[in-house]
């Protein structure tokens, strides 16, 4: 019997490392791995925790590298029944709970996963370190499944069992990413208390400089972002600056992973983020806010440099969050490229992140109204109204868009009715719209809305209305920087001007528009401003031929661009309407 016994534990022996040379081959030989593990199973050893391990590294390399979810889900719950009996098996019985909940969050069965995962957190309380990483896993299910004042009450059960467990480094990453649940679910006034605790205890904290820099990262990310989520544009600068210099403190010190978890506790042993994958967040925050700012050129710049960084990374391997870092970015940099003039790339890259979001489920769900209300604002700029109407209704009757973009689109929509005399349309829309009432915090927009109840009055020829509009929305665009705004106010406040027969203010409003709107650069503003500039010098004055030209090289600017636009085969999703909302 002892012969049998070492016989079996000497082939057990030989095929753990036959396994491991299969799998740290490159490339990797799974198959090969799987059949020694197999094999192990085939063995009938007389020990249980070895069986219930194979049957978690068989569970976990099917999950990890193929398609076959049953398979994985089948030896991931031997795995965890074989521990259920079983003493001092914890770290087998955890990961194979943890695994076991991502196999039902992919087969999209995540009411399951909650319940396992719930189940572990019960049962791991005194295993701090598998307490956290269950709780974190959870919050992110729910957060995926956009219930995200479940993810915020999950995570602060997180910072308080961290904060007793002595876990700080942790307390303080589940503070940071509840402040973030709290800023998605649009519960503004709560985020700011959770925020400040959490930089509080950032610059308190004594522990791995390394991870210090990269708490400081999120922690200005997610100022940045409360900041422009209620449109202070200028306010965020000074915590934009200290955000670059973060990144550029880790970016260009050498180190590795290892040492980021020197002198760390193993309940501590978490990172938000791979660095490399910060550096394209702050690239991505520096565009959303160069963007509001009206700084088109320096958007599309910082939009290169991180496209740039994920196409880098993709080249080492695939991550969901980089589909959903350049979606964003491209969705950004088409609403750029039509303030430049440019809606030949424009519709490029806004067909591009239509094929990205149809990846994934998830994102198709979040990012289709933003693409469908993309589509309606390249119609619009290419004059073609009822596709720019039937895009932005569109965007507005999916449930994935979020009332900040509702609001966007439907100012935009008003836009088109005003255009079209589409007036009861407009009074319905507008009642909506209306700045005084409007049910958002961010500046920009209620500033956006002012101008598009300044230019309905322009258009029905009220003008002390219109003035009185325009007014209120240059106040809070100066306030807060927001060029494009100041701009567009400046350019209609000169054409009121003009047609109340006032040359002189009319005047002073669009010669800082022009310069404004070349500092953007915002060619329709532009060729805007220049018609204006013609009327306004009249045919005696020697600067009208100066107007005349540039009237002429901004209008050829546009001609040129809008018969490329129409050549390329893009162009034809204006007429594209997929009506599932998932």
């Amino acid at each position: 019997m002892g012969s049998y016994d070492q016989n079996a534990q000497n082939n057990y022996m030989a095929l753990v490392s036959m396994a491991e040379e299969f799998r740290t081959q490159n490339p990797p030989d799974i198959r090969n791995c799987v059949q020694c593990l197999f094999a192990i199973i085939n063995l009938g050893l007389p020990y249980q925790p070895i069986e219930a391990k194979t049957y978690l590294q068989i569970g976990s390399l099917l999950l990890e590298n193929t398609t076959n979810l049953e398979h994985a889900k089948n030896h991931l719950q031997k795995a965890w029944r074989l521990t259920q009996s079983l003493s001092n098996c914890e770290e087998i019985k955890f990961e194979s709970m943890s695994l076991l909940a991502r196999v039902y969050e992919k087969m999209n069965q995540t009411q399951t996963s909650k319940e396992i995962l719930r189940k572990g957190i019960d049962e791991s309380r005194h295993v701090v370190y598998w307490n956290i990483k269950l709780l974190f896993q959870l919050a992110q299910i729910h957060a995926n499944d956009l219930e995200y004042s479940e993810a915020a009450n999950v995570l602060n059960v997180g910072a308080e069992f961290a904060y007793l467990s002595g876990a700080h480094y942790t307390r303080i990453l589940f503070l940071l990413s509840r402040s973030m649940m709290l800023m998605i679910d649009k519960r503004i006034n709560e985020v700011h208390p959770v925020l400040t605790l959490a930089g509080q205890l950032v610059e308190q904290w004594t522990g791995n400089v390394h991870l210090k820099e990269a708490l400081k990262v999120f922690f200005l990310v997610l100022q940045v972002c409360h900041h422009l989520n209620v449109g202070q544009v200028k306010s965020v600068r000074p915590c934009l600056k200290l955000l670059q210099q973060s990144i550029q403190n880790i970016t260009t010190t050498s180190f590795h992973m290892e040492e980021e978890y020197s002198g760390m506790s193993s309940n501590d042993m978490f990172l938000w983020m791979p660095k490399e994958h910060m550096c394209i967040l702050v690239y991505l925050v520096t565009v959303l806010h160069s963007m509001q700012s009206g700084y088109m050129e320096k958007a599309q710049k910082y939009t290169e440099k991180a496209l740039m960084q994920i196409d880098k990374l993709r080249a080492v391997g695939s991550h969901s969050m980089l589909n959903t870092f350049q979606l964003i970015l491209l969705e950004h940099i088409a609403m750029c490229r039509l303030v430049m003039g440019n809606r030949t790339l424009a519709i490029k890259e806004t067909v591009q992140a239509l094929n990205i979001c149809y990846r994934e489920p998830k994102l198709k769900f979040r990012h289709k109204p933003l693409v469908h209300s993309l589509l309606g604002m390249y119609a619009m700029s290419m004059n073609i109204t009822d596709s720019a109407e039937n895009q932005l209704t569109m965007s507005l009757s999916l449930p994935g868009a979020c009332n900040e973009l509702r609001i966007l689109t439907s100012l935009n929509l008003a836009i088109v009715y005003i255009r079209n005399k589409r007036e009861k349309e407009l009074h319905e829309l507008l009642t909506k719209l209306n700045p005084d009432t409007l049910l958002s915090t961010s500046q920009s927009l209620k500033a956006a809305a002012y101008y598009v109840f300044g230019l309905n009055s322009y258009f029905q020829q009220r003008y002390n209305d219109a003035k009185r509009y325009l007014r209120e929305t240059l106040k809070m665009a100066n306030a807060e920087d927001l060029n494009r705004l100041t701009s567009c106010s400046l350019v209609l406040l000169g054409h009121i001007f003009y047609s109340l027969g006032n040359g002189r203010e009319s005047m002073n409003m669009v010669t800082p528009a022009m310069q404004l709107a070349s500092k953007i650069p915002d060619t329709q503003v532009q060729l805007w401003a220049t018609a204006l500039l013609k009327d306004l010098y009249g045919p005696n004055n020697p600067r009208q031929q100066e107007a005349i030209q540039m009237h002429n090289q901004f209008s050829q600017i546009l001609l040129s661009d809008q018969y490329q636009a129409l050549q390329v085969p893009e162009h034809n999703y204006i007429h594209w309407y997929d009506n599932q909302s998932t």
